[in-house]
């Protein structure tokens, strides 16, 4: 799981979009753990304010899924980079294309040094609002083992 430049961890949701924020394009990205449910992980993007957030799930065959908008054909892939590769794109089902990765490495880097990125978005609503999709409910626990297989 480490492996995964975007994997920031056990952040938390307030935490995720601070980072967000700090980057402030539409489009940016980060994956952390999910605050409700554990062993599950949240893909969350920015776009026009807001953040989004799909969970990440994982089926029976051991492949990766996205909770998209309703309506979206799902898609599977073996692991969780290839999946991001696939949202880089348009019209996948986000509400935004996965343009600019927020790493843990930058945001570190970043923090140490003190200097901060200005968020595009500024005035009321300077903290982002997270929306979670409908169809983004009820996933089973995943383990720690597979949940690292997944980013390898």
């Amino acid at each position: 799981m480490e492996n995964l430049a975007v994997y920031h961890g056990p952040i938390g949701k307030q935490e995720g979009e601070r980072r967000l924020a700090k980057d402030g394009r539409d489009g940016c990205y980060l994956v952390r753990d999910s605050d409700s449910v554990p062993g599950v992980f949240c893909l969350c993007v920015l776009s026009k304010g807001y953040v989004y957030t799909y969970r990440l799930h994982r089926n029976d065959m051991g492949s990766w899924a996205a909770e998209t908008t309703p309506g979206v054909e799902k898609r599977y892939f073996r692991h969780i980079k290839n999946l991001i590769s696939a949202f880089h794109k348009p019209e996948q089902g986000l509400a935004m294309p996965l343009l600019y990765p927020v790493t843990a490495q930058r945001r570190a880097h970043t923090e140490e040094s003190g200097n901060s990125l200005s968020p595009t978005h500024s005035g009321p609503g300077a903290l982002f609002q997270q929306r979670t999709p409908h169809a983004a409910q009820g996933h089973k626990h995943k383990q720690k083992k597979e949940a690292q297989q997944a980013f390898s």
